[in-house]
């Protein structure tokens, strides 16, 4: 049995109205060096975002959230900073703004799979059924 690696991981949030903090979370990304991992799993729930935030470009927030998993991924489609490495795309990605899309702060853990740790982690942390 392997011995467990630690890993880093964030929440991806939609902040419809930056001024009021209220959210939905929508993905999970996960980033493990030693195994040089980095995965991001994303759902974006339309029905949960109008309920919070009707009237919302869901539009605009899709396209935004496909360009965070293209770079995640290392596509070119997702720019100049999708070239960079897995540990600068991971931080690139988690890094604060006031935008609104936004990732909770960076927490740590530790797992012998990272990639079975982001779908438990995406399960707990976003995955309610969509409407």
């Amino acid at each position: 049995m392997p011995a467990p690696l630690a890993f880093s991981y964030a929440v991806v949030r939609v902040v419809p109205r930056v001024e009021r903090e209220e959210f939905v979370n929508v993905g999970v990304i996960l980033f493990s060096a030693e195994r040089r991992f980095l995965g991001c799993r994303l759902r974006f729930d339309r029905a949960r975002l109008a309920a919070l935030a009707p009237g919302l470009d869901t539009t605009a927030l899709e396209c935004h959230l496909d360009a965070m998993r293209a770079v995640c991924e290392g596509d070119p489609s997702g720019g100049p900073i999708a070239a960079l490495s897995a540990s600068e795309r991971f931080h690139w990605m988690v890094a604060p703004r006031s935008a609104s899309i936004q990732t909770s702060p960076v927490h740590s853990g530790l797992t012998e799979d990272p990639a079975a740790a982001l779908e438990r982690l995406f399960e707990a942390q976003v995955a309610p059924p969509l409407s």
